[in-house]
């Protein structure tokens, strides 16, 4: 849930930081932190609470500085307070992480002997690079020989003190994404921060690290080998992350579903001919014998229906596992099987794991996902995209709608070409999708009605809901919009 974000230019680094880091508020948070370089040396402003504490405390003492990191954090090793707040740093490294350093202990007994106290996981992470620049590596050799001591799954940005043209970028399990301006770059957990800055970006794969200059940046790998990584214009834009005339994130892209959904439509109907069309496919449709759908939470329950939908139209049988469960059933998996999986970030990490596996047993992977330019999207096979838009409510709405017209067209197609419908019947469900994003908008023209029923049920102390047949998996995301919200 942990948000990064780093930039090296030639302005002030902190009201940038800020503005990237209020793109990533939607994850949820309980403090946040930046730092800059100044005369060499650090300048730090940590706050507990809302981002807005940590502006206004910019605000009261201004940061210059034009390289820096900034962090927004969700408590997990150590108590959300001001002293736990990211960044961490020594007199010479500082440091902002998402995720967890698994051997945290190991290090912190080792790094104990040296004098040195913790907290937090975290922590181990710049005295470790400090103790290595200590030896008389220089900044990346220093890192690098830190990355090879720690465990987990996380995401870096660091920078040191002296340096003023040096970020470094680590990811392992986690998503981090580099920014390329002109005479500056970028770093941040997700592109959607980078999107006030710059368009172009590119994407760490699995245990990159990177070295930002002003003038550009050198990837390399797990293997510390020097690597390319395509740099793309990402979709997303300053606009399409505010609020409008809405009241909160989530009211506006529940009325942001009749638009998607004919988004999405469109991108798999083909307007001359009515019928369903899929990207270009790995494999023979005809030949799909099973399909294993992989998904967690929300997906999941997309994922479910899908279940109902696939086997009743085309006659495939269908097995769906929780991602995280997947793997540890050891699933007997035919060679050259369709595994299908959902996510609305594609960086799902149980679902991202379920996939490697999948792929390891010689599986073609389908990929469902909302960010074309995902891990999961670009470790698949196939993609099949959603097109639902950036999502920055935490509780999924247009994704989850979105996915049930994705998956509902696969299983139009994959009926067609099992012989499963003849051309009436295809023609008629296609109509029958196609009528979805008027009759969304005719359910969200009585706004006010529902809103009215909410009120009514405020006093509740228990809901039930119930539903059967594809039905059921909806009641089931129903219920669990419920428990997130309330």
């Amino acid at each position: 849930m942990c948000g990064i974000v780093g930039v090296i230019g030639a302005a002030d680094a902190a009201p940038r930081i800020i503005e990237g880091l209020k793109r990533l508020e939607y994850r949820g948070y309980d403090s946040a932190g930046l730092a800059t370089l100044v005369n060499g040396g650090f300048d730090l402003r940590r706050a507990a609470g809302k981002l807005s504490g940590l502006e206004e405390l910019v605000n009261q003492r201004p940061v210059s500085g034009a390289l820096g990191i900034g962090h927004t954090r969700w408590a997990t090793h150590g108590a959300p307070n001001e002293s736990n707040a990211h960044p961490h740093a020594t007199a010479r490294v500082a440091v902002v992480h998402n995720g967890i350093i698994e051997n945290f202990q190991t290090l912190r007994d080792e790094l104990a002997a040296e004098g040195h106290e913790f907290a937090t996981d975290t922590e181990v992470v710049p005295q470790l690079i400090h103790f290595f620049l200590k030896t008389g590596l220089t900044p990346a050799e220093a890192t690098a020989r830190a990355l090879k001591r720690l465990e987990g799954a996380f995401a870096l940005g660091i920078i040191f003190a002296g340096e003023h043209d040096v970020l470094i970028g680590a990811r392992r399990g986690a998503p981090l994404a580099v920014g390329h301006g002109e005479g500056e770059m970028f770093l941040a957990s997700d592109a959607m921060a980078l999107a006030p800055f710059t368009r172009r970006v590119s994407y760490l794969e699995e245990g990159d690290w990177v070295v930002l200059e002003h003038t550009g940046a050198t990837v390399r790998d797990a293997e510390d080998r020097v690597v390319e990584r395509e740099i793309k214009l990402t979709e997303h834009d300053g606009e399409a992350v505010g609020k409008e005339n809405y009241r909160h994130f989530m009211h506006k892209e529940i009325h942001e579903q009749p638009a998607v959904i004919g988004d999405t439509l469109n991108a798999y109907v083909n307007p001359t001919s009515g019928a369903i069309s899929l990207p270009d496919l790995p494999f023979a449709l005809e030949d799909v014998s099973r399909v294993s759908i992989t998904a967690c939470g929300t997906s999941y329950y997309a994922g479910l229906v899908a279940r109902y939908w696939i086997e009743s139209l085309a006659g495939v049988p269908v097995e769906i596992d929780v991602s995280s469960e997947f793997r540890y059933r050891t699933p007997p998996l035919a060679e050259g099987g369709v595994a299908l999986f959902i996510s609305q970030s594609g960086e799902t990490a149980d679902t991202l794991a379920a996939l490697r596996f999948a792929k390891e047993k010689g599986q073609h992977i389908v990929a469902v996902v909302n960010v074309p330019e995902s891990t999961m999207a670009r470790e698949a096979d196939i993609m099949l995209p959603t097109h639902a838009g950036p999502e920055i409510g935490v509780a999924s709405t247009k994704a989850f709608t979105t996915q049930l017209v994705t998956l509902a067209c696969f299983a139009l197609a994959l009926a067609r070409a099992k012989g499963a419908v003849d051309a009436e019947r295809e023609a008629a469900l296609t109509h029958a999708l196609a009528e979805v994003p008027a009759r969304a908008a005719d359910v969200l023209a009585h706004d006010e009605r529902i809103r009215g029923l909410a009120e009514s049920l405020t006093h509740a102390k228990t809901v039930l809901y119930i539903g059967r047949g594809s039905g059921y998996p909806v009641a089931m995301e129903g219920a669990l919009k419920l428990k997130e919200i309330s």
